[in-house]
């Protein structure tokens, strides 16, 4: 048992090595090709008595050749590197053979067609030149990690500092650039500069904001900023001035900072007040009017059918018209772009663009507005306007309603809306928090 794993081991080995070896002939075979194929091959053929005299002659001259193809007793072909067909005449004489060139392969062979086509060849070297000159520029800038701190507010600081399309990208200092960008944008608590060839990466990381927090040595009253009926009161400092159901005016003092303090039962003693800065929601149901005035005529374009169409290319900024007249004789017109950028296949915008740019001549004409859409609109912008009012002051519509009156040519619409916001405004007061006396006198907190 034990001869037998031995031979089969010894086996298995062999098989092995067998295996490399072929695999090692089929890469060198892979190899030869390419060789050939650079520095270039020809196909020949012999024709003479003895052929195999001139084969000899080749081997004493270290011709190598391969590829031998006997067409008959007089005639053969091989493949010689191109190198060596200077050599083969003189060799075939030697051998009384005649040789003749069938084909030629390789890269020589494909550049030497070139070799009288000089604006094909200078085109060629400019475009190597282009390439190698244009990677050393920044062609384009991307911005990545910001929310609030729009892409456009970077750019512009980026190119006060001189960086934009087309900058040399091996002047730029990132580090110090890096630096300079974040005492200026104060939004930003990180930032880098990565150069990737003709791409500028900006990475940048925005400051988190410090609450706001509401210095309590001030004192202060909570006042009414519209007019109203409470509906929930919710005194978190301070002490009320008026419960739920009150009607308060604009102004009236809901909250007040002074809080009396409360003396002992049966005792005839004033302890005076506390001062502080009084703070809390007070929601009220109020009542608003908003109104809104339109002209029942409107100025409408009417286009007369001139139009001019101008074409120009933009290429790192700099913009190239194919247009002589740049000027526009009309005295009102429209001017409608469209852009195409050259766009890379992964989506990446080029610093490359052609513009298609019409202008279209109008006049204005007097055009009565219909009475229905007019109202419509005008009530949806009062809507808008109602509702981005309420939002600040965490309000909700309860109900609404809408006159519409024309006079004059003009169109009024007034909305009636009643609403349920946040009528209380933190005022501060002169002073400090602290203890005040009967006769006026006021400790502060801090003594």
């Amino acid at each position: 048992m034990a001869a037998q794993k031995v031979a089969g081991c010894r086996t298995n080995a062999a098989g092995h090595l067998v295996l490399r070896v072929l695999r090692n002939r089929k890469c060198g075979i892979c190899l030869k090709k390419v060789v050939n194929l650079i520095r270039g091959t020809v196909r020949v053929e012999i024709t003479g008595a003895s052929p195999a005299v001139f084969l000899n002659h080749c081997a004493k001259a270290n011709v190598s050749f391969w590829g031998l193809k006997w067409r008959d007793a007089t005639t053969l072909s091989l493949v010689v590197p191109l190198k060596d067909v200077k050599k083969l005449n003189s060799l075939a004489e030697k051998a009384m053979c005649s040789c003749r060139i069938e084909t030629k392969r390789g890269l020589p062979v494909f550049l030497f067609r070139f070799h009288r086509r000089y604006a094909l060849i200078a085109g060629f070297l400019l475009s190597v030149i282009t390439v190698c000159i244009l990677s050393q520029f920044i062609l384009t800038i991307s911005v990545e990690g910001n929310q609030t701190v729009s892409t456009a507010e970077i750019l512009s600081a980026l190119r006060r500092h001189g960086v934009t399309i087309g900058t040399y990208g091996p002047s730029i200092d990132e580090g110090q650039l890096s630096n300079e960008l974040l005492l200026e944008l104060e939004d930003l608590s990180w930032m880098t500069i990565n150069l990737h060839g003709t791409r500028a990466e900006v990475v940048v990381r925005e400051a988190e904001k410090k609450p706001e927090i509401e210095d309590e040595s001030i004192p202060s009253n909570v006042v009414a900023v519209a007019s109203g009926i409470i509906s929930q009161m919710e005194v978190l400092r301070g002490q009320a001035c008026f419960q739920e159901g009150d009607t308060v005016a604009e102004g009236d003092v809901l909250i007040s900072g002074y809080v009396d303090l409360r003396e002992p039962k049966y005792s005839q003693n004033d302890l005076g007040q506390m001062l502080v800065h009084a703070n809390g929601t007070v929601f009220a149901r109020t009542w608003r009017t908003l109104s809104a005035v339109i002209p029942m005529q409107a100025e409408v374009k009417e286009y007369t059918g001139a139009s001019k169409t101008r074409l120009y290319l933009s290429f790192m900024g700099k913009r190239l018209n194919f247009f002589q007249n740049a000027f526009i004789s009309y005295e009102q017109y429209d001017k409608i772009s469209k852009t195409h950028t050259l766009t890379l296949p992964g989506g990446q915008e080029m610093p490359l663009s052609l513009t298609l740019e019409r202008v279209r001549e109008y006049d204005t004409v007097l055009y009565n507005l219909d009475l229905n859409a007019a109202q419509d609109m005008l009530e949806e912008r009062l809507n808008t306007r109602l509702a981005e009012e309420l939002e600040t002051r965490d309000g909700t519509l309860i109900s609404s309603e809408f006159t519409a009156v024309e006079r004059d040519g003009l169109l009024t619409v007034t909305m009636s809306a009643e609403c349920t916001e946040q009528i209380g405004k933190v005022v501060e007061l002169e002073g400090n928090t602290g203890y005040v006396a009967p006769n006026g006198a006021t400790d502060t907190e801090d003594s």
